[in-house]
């Protein structure tokens, strides 16, 4: 990946969070390259918090499976719409649906509005521990 494509990347991450923490009852999501740049500023914990805090309050993130059919293209002109809204310019190249979208990113994951489809944990059984014969 290119520095600048990376710049932008992070650019339409920073405003993803700032409209989410403008309007935090909106339900809008970010497409799987967004969502990367979202990734690296929620890495950096201390620069992140700041960052939310600067735009009205702390954005959490809701992890899910990779779901390359939860492509939604209305939650995603929702999105785009009220990112507007909220004084940003989304960057259109980086907001394609999955079948126009050439910039490869770690995971395929159409996030949805976070109180939608959570990852669901489910315990599996702890191994037994091994006796002294290793069995």
């Amino acid at each position: 990946m290119t520095a600048s494509l990376a710049a932008r990347i992070v650019e339409q991450a920073i405003a993803f969070v700032a409209t989410s923490a403008r309007f935090p009852e909106a339900r809008i999501a970010p497409s799987p390259v967004v969502d990367e740049g979202w990734h690296a500023l929620v890495l950096d914990t201390q620069l992140y918090a700041a960052l939310c805090e600067a735009f009205g309050g702390f954005v959490h993130h809701h992890p899910q499976r990779p779901e390359p059919a939860g492509y939604d293209p209305k939650l995603t002109t929702h999105t785009l719409a009220t990112m507007t809204d909220a004084g940003y310019t989304p960057d259109p190249d980086l907001w394609q649906g999955p079948d126009d979208n050439n910039i490869v990113v770690g995971a395929a994951t159409w996030h949805t509005p976070s109180d939608s489809r959570p990852i669901v944990i489910t315990k599996r059984p702890k191994p037994k521990p091994k006796d002294d014969n290793g069995a």
